[in-house]
């Protein structure tokens, strides 16, 4: 057993102890733990925004083992009634997560469809139609409870995945521009049916442009009223240390504290760690490019990875997380060696015998059974194909 699931052991065992000989434990139930749910999150939320700053991870990690101690709590008030237990819990996002992701875990679909996020949608509608009988709707699964921003933020991105979606950034900008000038309108007549309608839709197109500048609007916002409160609290303290009662400054006195918090800001000295800048992308020039669109169009599917539309002088490839795009140009091939991981040994085994019947030659490492493989593509660039953590 692995060293988490050795602990994950140890605290379901004090949480069966806690229900046994604790009397404020024994007395919770389901209702009862929802408060101290969502506070576990927001503090989650919290230390996660702190780390994004610069801040420890420590304080992140205890905040992630209180949330988990609620699933636990959750999954315990639910075994002691013979409905699941802890390993249920697992068991079933794992399921899930296999299933969605059949480039990963699985072969790839065979209908063409891009992968992965085009076919989440099929996938979770084929889930909810085993479960109850109907396939639903492309939007379910939006908790009606969750923050609105938030929500609306999700909505858009679940409906995307069906094409329902603007094309660009700026049609979404020229969406919200429309929406502020229905605003001005219903401020100016005054009806507040008008303008709870019009307000509500510029706060959606927010949102949705939010979702476009992959830049969440909860956690903007939620930033934004960060630096609100400290610029605030600022003037407090200013206004106390020069002997003015709390409203009595007129907004001009406030206003220059206000300016000064802002410069304070601006002084601070950046994060010391700063977050990670994920590789979506990566770009590599090629003398050939119909050779090399030729080979790639054969082996990317094999890879679990789909033909994206591209510029005349590219070649695009992704998997919906990431992108492959070889330009026409000139260019050396790099010496090192760029890795995909596979799913299985067969999978290996599988990309092999394709490349040895359509390009001998191009397999110029690995051993039949190894696990991986490396080959050389029509451009000279050597790539990796290898299963298990190779």
């Amino acid at each position: 057993m692995s060293a988490a699931g050795e602990q994950l052991d140890r605290l379901m065992g004090i949480m069966a102890r806690l229900r046994a000989d604790c009397p404020w434990d024994r007395e919770q139930d389901l209702r009862s733990l929802r408060p101290y749910l969502l506070e576990e999150a927001f503090e989650v939320l919290d230390e996660m925004d702190r780390v994004a700053e610069g801040g420890p991870w420590r304080a992140l990690c205890e905040e992630h083992g209180d949330l988990l101690f609620q699933i636990v709590f959750h999954a315990r008030l639910a075994e002691e009634l013979g409905e699941y237990s802890m390993a249920d819990v697992c068991q079933s996002i794992s399921d899930k997560l296999t299933h969605r992701h059949p480039h990963v875990f699985g072969e790839k679909q065979a209908d063409g469809t891009p992968q992965p996020l085009a076919n989440w949608a099929k996938l979770k509608a084929e889930e909810r139609k085993k479960k109850t009988g109907r396939e639903g709707s492309v939007l379910d699964g939006v908790p009606t409870a969750a923050p609105s921003l938030m929500r609306a933020e999700r909505l858009t991105e679940k409906a995307s995945r069906i094409g329902f979606d603007w094309p660009s950034v700026q049609e979404v900008r020229a969406k919200l521009y429309e929406e502020l000038g229905e605003l001005d309108e219903a401020i100016a007549s005054g009806n507040r049916d008008e303008l709870e309608h019009e307000l509500g839709d510029v706060l959606f197109s927010l949102a949705n442009l939010a979702r476009f500048l992959h830049t969440p609007a909860e956690d903007a916002l939620r930033m934004a009223i960060r630096r609100f409160t400290t610029r605030f609290q600022h003037i407090e303290s200013a206004l106390r240390s020069e002997g003015v009662p709390l409203g009595e400054a007129t907004l001009e006195h406030m206003e220059r504290h206000w300016q000064a918090a802002k410069g304070v800001e601006k002084a601070l000295p950046p994060p010391t760690r700063v977050p990670r800048a994920p590789l979506v992308g990566l770009r590599l020039l090629v003398a050939d490019l119909a050779a090399q669109r030729a080979f790639w169009d054969a082996v990317a599917p094999l890879l679990g990875w789909s033909a994206e539309r591209g510029a005349p002088d590219e070649a695009v490839y992704g998997d919906g997380l990431y992108r492959l795009a070889f330009t026409a140009g000139a260019g050396a091939p790099s010496p090192a060696t760029l890795t995909f991981g596979a799913p299985s040994a067969a999978a290996v085994e599988r990309l092999r015998t394709t490349l040895e019947k359509a390009w001998p030659g191009c397999v110029v490492e690995g051993e039949a059974g190894s696990g991986r493989i490396t080959f050389r593509d029509p451009a000279g660039f050597r790539w990796e194909y290898a299963f298990g953590g190779r």
